[in-house]
């Protein structure tokens, strides 16, 4: 799974055991200790040097609504002194009138690796613009993506090789191979970054996020993170209660300790077993406009089908079965893909490929951010904690999860194995936890039926945080619900962001309606009518 979808929502990341952890050194309290007083410094520095917006690079393509700069972190918090880099800042002010103003609304879509720079085009839509009345709207490249001091492990070229493989019980052989291609490109992550290698953490992300708090002159932070923004905004929260305004998790990876990050891994790769059936089931429901099945059974057959076709002639040349799973994984994560990824499958089988490689198929011009973002998520979470060091243990651990949840495990273990010979120090993770009145209430969203960040990550968080409130979407499995198509959830999203109005401890919404194609296919042939006034 590649880093764009890991951990990331949109913008408007397991009951086996772990064993063989090899623990290295996080350097104790001390050096928590030293971060904080280099954060402390950097903030300082940032709020008396503030953020000169103006117009955007053309390289971000923005229009002119929108301003971006730059704010200076340190590369080390624990010599806020030595050498710093630059984080790319973006923003549309408040649109309300001075007296409706509110502050600056950060947001951070998740991955690790994930940029929030085109998050203020936002400020526009529907879902967004109350909010976008009383906020300036900010989005940020956190430390590594995009122009912020980039981090590279690889050509980019290389990264989206195609087309390849992607089998759910893979042999011996194959198992030795991507063991191979995981020691190199472990290797390669710290031949190209040297010494910086280890300072892309989570923690590290909190503390950016807290300096960029300053440098917008903000005395306390209003934040919403998606996925993996939830945990370092969880781990902000911890370390900084006292700078939080308003909080919003959506989406919650599991903070708890011993979950971070192998576990947590297993978790998803369980979880999307059945957001899978979910999908199938769905494409049952729609036999007569799709004709892959009227069962799941069926419906999973047909995948089938296009899989071993594409194995032995990739589509376009570039779609294998590894490109179809990406593609297809992407209808775990949102419901909304569930029609175009029915359609490709369907078309494909009878002789047209061209919608599944317009799907599914590598985009050159995106090589290099994809890249990035992959070498982002995997720095970040090989530093942030430790990770079986034996390859037996990740053989035992997902060989048996494969057995009952096929479609993502081994996908998902390649992805993170560079991790078991990772070079740089790992840390210990970070405790999360609030006491009672030391933070203000947070709110948390949740899909009852999300993979990627499986429900029980938000029980824990709101067991975690003291005063948070959970808003759960019964039944519904899209990834970052805050903001999108359900009526509900935004009510329960602007009460807060506006009045700071929740719940008193837990509510509930109704799950939004599942894609329905022939709405969908009547919707298409009016965009085709000419317009007429």
């Amino acid at each position: 799974m590649r880093a764009s979808a890991k951990y990331g929502a949109v913008a408007g990341l397991s009951s086996l055991v772990l064993a063989s952890v090899a623990v290295a050194p996080a350097g104790g309290a001390a050096v928590i200790d030293a971060a904080l007083h280099g954060t402390v410094v950097a903030a300082g520095r940032a709020a008396a040097a503030g953020i000169a917006f103006g117009r955007c690079p053309a390289v971000e393509k923005l229009p002119k609504s929108v301003q971006c700069g730059t704010v200076k972190v340190p590369l080390d918090y624990t010599d806020p002194s030595g050498r710093q880099i630059e984080l790319t800042v973006s923003r549309v002010k408040a649109s309300g009138k001075k007296a409706e103003r509110q502050g600056a609304f950060v947001y951070n879509p998740g991955g690790p690796g994930a940029s929030s720079m085109h998050f203020p085009l936002a400020a526009e839509t529907p879902e967004w613009r109350r909010i976008a009345k009383a906020y300036d709207i900010v989005g940020y490249a956190p430390r590594g993506v995009g122009r912020s001091a980039p981090l590279s492990c690889q050509d980019p070229v290389d990264f989206l090789e195609a087309p390849t493989l992607a089998p759910t019980h893979p042999s011996a052989s194959y198992k030795m191979e991507r063991v191979a291609e995981a020691q190199a490109y472990a290797k390669g992550c710290a031949d190209k970054a040297g010494a910086t290698l280890r300072h892309y953490t989570s923690l590290n992300n909190a503390r950016d996020l807290d300096v960029l708090r300053a440098a917008l002159g903000e005395k306390k932070l209003t934040f919403m993170g998606a996925s993996y923004g939830t945990y370092f905004g969880a781990l902000y929260a911890t370390m900084f209660p006292s700078h939080v305004r308003r909080m919003v998790f959506d989406s919650a990876v599991n903070p708890a300790p011993e979950q971070i990050w192998y576990r947590n891994n297993l978790d998803q790769s369980e979880a999307f077993e059945s957001r899978w059936a979910d999908f199938r089931a769905w494409v049952a429901r729609h036999e007569r406009t799709y004709h892959l099945g009227a069962t799941p059974e069926e419906v999973a057959h047909s995948y089938e089908e296009v899989r071993a076709r594409l194995a032995e002639k990739p589509a376009g040349g570039k779609v294998g079965p590894g490109q179809l799973h990406a593609a297809f994984l992407g209808a775990g994560y949102y419901d909304e893909y569930w029609p175009m990824r029915a359609k490709a499958l369907a078309e494909y089988l009878k002789g047209d490929p061209q919608p599944l490689i317009d799907q599914a198929a590598p985009d050159p011009d995106g090589a290099k951010a994809a890249e990035n973002g992959n070498a982002v998520y995997t720095a970040v979470e090989c530093n942030d904690a430790p990770w079986p060091e034996d390859f037996s243990v990740w053989d035992l651990d997902n060989t048996l999860l494969a057995q009952r949840a096929p479609f993502e495990t081994w996908d998902n273990a390649w992805m993170n194995l560079p991790c078991a010979f990772w070079p740089a120090p790992r840390q210990q993770p970070l405790d999360v936890r609030t006491e009672p009145r030391e933070l203000p209430d947070t709110l948390i969203l949740a899909a009852e039926r999300d993979a990627a960040t499986p429900y029980a990550g938000a029980l824990e968080l709101q067991r975690r945080l003291a005063g948070s409130v959970l808003i759960t979407e019964e039944d519904a499995g899209t990834h970052g619900i805050g903001a999108g198509s359900n009526s509900c959830v935004n009510t329960y999203l602007e009460d807060y962001l506006l009045r700071g109005e929740t719940p008193v401890r837990r509510a509930s919404c109704a799950p939004h309606p599942e894609p329905d194609p022939v709405s969908l296919d009547r919707r298409a042939e009016q965009r085709k009518l000419p317009h007429t006034v």
